[in-house]
């Protein structure tokens, strides 16, 4: 509990003529973050008049170095950022640089030698720090960039909060200046730190070949992440950065999630032109450390289920390494018949991934898939009157041919995974009871768009695949070896998903497989002679409303076969009467 004071004893704060109680705004502090009722507003507005007094920050080194509570010396730092942000140009230029020479003061102290509790001090510290430099520098600061070089080889500690003021900077001036400062000042820091990279490059590199500290050289990748998306291109393609990565810090446990974030940023560089060569190299060798720390043979689904949160953040980033590097660059290695191999291996680690139970995981790789899909088909789409089961694999287009063993996995993994359509109405709830659902989720409205969009592209490269595997699943459901309300709903949205992807003919044929199989798993007596022995009636009213508006959604979908079979139509609504009249 706080101590308790009077307004007139807070009051005291306000007057700058005095000398400031540390004590007195400690309890203040304290009273705000503990207290409530009457002694609370009286602390808070004693502090916001404080902070708001044009003198309030000629008070903060007092605070800083006498305040035994860590609250209010974040109240001092906020009085501290707010006067940098607002009226620093205002500032004589000697309070400048003494208010600089004080914090790089108190940096290189707390960095050298701080507890664990100061950490965080110290964190903040360094975002008052940088807000400095983006007014000082270059004008008022020209050699900043060399101090910060040089003082890093002082110390490891020092050095590693060095690597994260640095990561700060590129942070403010790269990814979060717009809207914070003018485009001409953002502009003439972006090339100041272009200018000057250089020695940044050779502290990170020297850090990287030599340093055994592992939370150095964490904070070293962790910074060179920042700078990948900006720096000139030579210094990733024409140094050794990339087969560090690779070679030293990807199958270390400690680093292989920043190094793999790395990757991905190199992997997203739009230079095929000029460094193509590079790019095929880093995935080759990228496949060959891959494979030894993670075997094709593993169960990713179950790893990322069983594993520990740095096991599935490093699934989740070689997911967008991965997709990013194919994306931009599959090319490069289609065209290079000794390295397909490597290509439907990485292939292969993609469609487990996709199988992970992941929403955030699979959209990474949905986008691909998608992407790929429509890719292949706008290539080369059928326009042909025949059958594309007519199409032998002579005719069929080098890159179809290439990919055709990895579509009939993703087709397998999108039909499973098959997301709620938004006009399904009637779903299973967390305690496993069917009900009516009467808010949208828009998130599953999307990804079943997405999705939809992607296995109907993937039907019309082989719908005799499409239709094969929907088939099979059919009847697992049928037989009970894969019977859940779950599995069912996904299948029926998937096959409701692609309609008009097939001939006339085909879809008949198909759709009266699909309603024949639904319709044995709710009408007793009802058999099909290829699913002689497989009818396993599922009995219960909550399965046969599951199964019912299954048959309902699919019917919908595919008007064209309704408009062309009228007494089709019939027979199945009748049935679904039946059942709606069953007690």
């Amino acid at each position: 509990m706080a101590a308790p004071f009077t307004a007139e004893q807070a009051g005291q704060l306000l007057d700058f003529s005095q000398k400031l109680d540390i004590s007195l705004l400690d309890a203040v502090v304290n009273c705000f973050y503990s207290n409530v009722g009457p002694q609370h507003q009286l602390s808070q507005q004693v502090l916001t008049q404080f902070k708001e007094n044009p003198e309030a920050w000629t008070r903060v080194d007092s605070i800083l170095e006498f305040s035994s509570n860590q609250e209010t010396k974040y109240f001092a730092l906020q009085i501290l950022e707010t006067l940098i942000r607002t009226r620093w140009k205002a500032l004589p230029r000697e309070q400048c640089d003494g208010i600089k020479k004080y914090i790089v003061g108190l940096v290189i102290k707390l960095a050298t030698d701080s507890t664990a509790q100061e950490k965080v001090f110290l964190a903040k510290l360094n975002i008052i720090l940088v807000q400095i430099v983006k007014q000082e520098w270059p004008r008022n600061w020209p050699s900043f960039i060399s101090d910060i070089v040089g003082a890093s080889k002082s110390s490891e500690s020092l050095c590693t909060n060095n690597m994260a003021v640095l990561k700060l900077l590129s942070e403010e001036v790269f990814d979060f200046s717009s809207g914070q400062m003018t485009q001409v000042k953002a502009k003439h820091l972006k090339d100041s730190m272009c200018s000057e990279f250089s020695q940044i490059f050779q502290l990170c590199s020297f850090v990287l070949d030599n340093s055994q500290s592992i939370s150095l050289v964490g904070a070293t990748l962790e910074t060179l992440l920042r700078f990948l998306n900006w720096i000139p291109l030579g210094y990733i393609f024409e140094t050794k950065v990339i087969s560090s990565l690779i070679y030293k810090f990807l199958n270390v446990p400690a680093f292989r999630n920043v190094t793999l974030k790395c990757l991905t940023e190199i992997a997203g560089i739009q230079a095929n032109d000029q460094y193509g060569e590079q790019f095929v190299v880093m995935f080759t060798l990228v496949m060959n450390q891959l494979k030894q720390m993670l075997p094709l043979s593993t169960n990713i689904r179950e790893a990322y289920k069983n594993g520990q949160d740095d096991e599935q953040n490093f699934i989740q980033n070689l997911a967008l390494f991965l997709c990013t590097f194919l994306k931009e660059h599959a090319m490069l290695i289609e065209q290079k018949p000794e390295l397909q191999n490597n290509l439907l291996e990485a292939l292969h680690y993609l469609v487990l991934v996709s199988e992970v139970e992941e929403k955030e995981i699979f959209k990474i790789c949905l986008e691909y898939w998608n992407a790929l899909a429509a890719d292949l088909y706008r290539e080369n789409p059928f326009s042909t009157s025949h059958s594309p089961l007519m199409l032998s694999q002579q005719s069929m287009p080098p890159r179809r041919q290439l990919y055709l063993p990895v579509l009939s996995k993703v087709r397998l993994v999108m039909i499973s995974r098959m997301a709620k359509p938004e006009e399904v109405l009637v779903v299973e709830n967390e305690q496993g009871e069917v009900v009516r659902e009467f808010m949208k989720d828009t998130d599953a409205i999307n990804m079943y768009k997405s999705m939809r969009e992607t296995l109907v592209y993937l039907t019309h490269l082989d719908y005799a695949d499409t239709e094969h595997i929907m088939t099979e699943k059919l009847y697992k459901q049928v037989d009970g070896t894969e019977w859940s309300w779950k599995n069912l709903n996904t299948l029926c949205w998937a096959i409701g998903s692609i309609s008009g992807a097939m001939h006339e003919e085909d879809e008949k044929r198909f759709l009266v497989t699909v309603i024949k199989c639904l319709l044995i798993l709710v009408v007793p007596g009802l058999k099909h002679q290829e699913l002689l022995g497989l009818c396993e009636q599922k009995r219960g009213k909550d399965n046969k409303a599951i199964i019912a508006s299954n048959i309902m959604y699919i019917v919908g979908q595919y008007p064209r076969f309704l408009r062309a079979h009228w007494k089709f139509l019939k027979t199945v609504v009748n049935k679904l009467f039946e059942f709606m009249h069953e007690t």
